[in-house]
């Protein structure tokens, strides 16, 4: 087993706080969005034994020895760690996104490199081959923008936007423009047509800048009754990127908080954004996103129309299966990873409470409150809250025990198993 150090991405609406409170860090100063636990090259964790000299990237360190380390069958599938884990921390909202299916993944990758845009490029939309299904577990109360709602359900809100707007004389809209806006948009949703009505709202120009103005002002006025989640997140959303249309695009979105210990999934396609909260996030090991608003960012509209999936659909919703052997265990329609909740309380007996590890494969897990042992039978290696270890496929069976008389917990990430 390999423990691992990580790095935490600064991105400008991470929290300043959230990490580490929950690891009992010195917090930075300064936004810390992301840690991401994995062989991602563009920030792989730093891996760490006794028999090593130093650390070595994690990505460099499996490619010596990718059965040893990934197991024949990850190997020869995927021929590469196949997941990313990251403790994500939302202050502010991130942008309006959407994930590639794998071949539009590999199409555009390839296209891009062909056509010799550099990677780093800020108009680039392929940053690697790769899809990047996505599930989201919430360690505290978590508010999300996932999926489109039903269609005429967006559609009585652009309608109680513009007539809002019209019996209103402190919303001033003296030609009409943004009330044409909205009802423009509800008749669209009226008749079915998300794609048109998306379309519609990221094409609008001004007009559409000038709706998100005074949609914002009247939920924030207080002069008129706010009836939906939806509504009542325009004048955080506007604050943040005024005038954007991705404010107005989040009334078409399926608008959810989840509580401690729910979890959804996110399979390409599905266009969200996570606005604030403290989560464990586990993906296929990519860095491909598609933007869609809420941001200053390059939006390709005619890659984002191709990408999108355009159907109403409800919220998903992942619960977890238990088995005989007491591993909680997360498993969204992927293949490339699922997800083990390890809680190991602190007020029985040590040996009846140890918790197998899922391995079907490679696992990374990481310890977020309490200390734990792990136990193969090469080894054991101790995690105190917040540290984190890589076990091979060649490593196993690993046991998960607390350490001391306090409760423990720890997410353990490990590629699907065979359904």
């Amino acid at each position: 087993m390999y423990r691992l150090s990580n790095t935490v991405r600064d991105y400008p609406w991470g929290s300043t706080t959230a990490i580490a409170e929950l690891f009992g860090t010195r917090a930075t100063g300064g936004p810390e969005a992301e840690m991401w636990i994995g062989a991602h090259p563009d920030s792989p964790s730093a891996a760490s034994h006794p028999d090593l000299e130093g650390t070595t990237p994690l990505d460099e360190l499996v490619a010596t020895d990718p059965v040893l380390f990934l197991g024949e069958e990850t190997a020869t599938r995927f021929g590469r760690l196949p997941f990313l884990a990251k403790i994500l921390a939302a202050e502010k909202p991130l942008s309006l996104q959407v994930h590639p299916t794998l071949d539009q993944a590999r199409a555009g990758f390839a296209a891009e490199q062909e056509a010799g845009v550099d990677r780093s490029a800020s108009h680039r939309n392929y940053k690697d081959d790769n899809h990047k299904p996505e599930l989201l577990f919430a360690l505290t109360a978590f508010s999300a923008l996932c999926g489109f709602r039903p269609a005429g359900e967006s559609a009585a809100l652009f309608t109680w936007l513009a007539d809002t707007i019209d019996a209103d004389p402190e919303l001033p809209d003296a030609d009409g423009s943004a009330q044409a806006v909205a009802r423009r948009t509800a008749t669209t949703l009226g008749q079915g047509d998300l794609r048109g009505a998306f379309t519609q709202l990221l094409s609008g120009g001004e007009d559409v800048a000038r709706l998100v103005g005074l949609a914002s002002a009247a939920v924030a006025s207080g002069r008129h009754q706010v009836h939906d989640p939806g509504l009542a997140e325009l004048e955080t959303l506007n604050g943040f990127h005024p005038g954007d249309p991705g404010v107005l695009v989040s009334l078409m979105l399926n608008h959810l908080t989840l509580e401690p210990g729910q979890a959804i999934y996110l399979p390409a396609g599905n266009i969200h954004a996570y606005l604030r909260g403290l989560g464990v996030e586990v993906m296929a090991s990519s860095d491909n996103v598609l933007r869609g608003g809420l941001t200053g960012k390059h939006i390709d509209l005619p890659e984002l129309m191709d990408t999108v999936d355009f159907h109403s659909l409800g919220v998903p919703h992942l619960e977890a299966a238990e088995n005989l052997l007491g591993q909680e265990i997360y498993r969204p329609p992927f293949d490339e990873f699922q997800l083990q909740r390890i809680a190991l309380p602190g007020d029985a007996l040590l040996a009846g409470d140890d918790v197998a590890v899922a391995q079907n494969g490679p696992v990374a897990i990481i310890c977020v409150s309490g200390d734990l042992l792990l136990d193969s039978p090469r080894g054991n290696l101790e995690l105190a809250r917040g540290q984190s270890a890589f076990i091979p496929a060649a490593e196993a069976p690993v046991v998960a025990k607390r350490l001391g008389q306090g409760p423990a917990v720890a997410f353990a990430v490990t590629t699907g198993s065979t359904r």
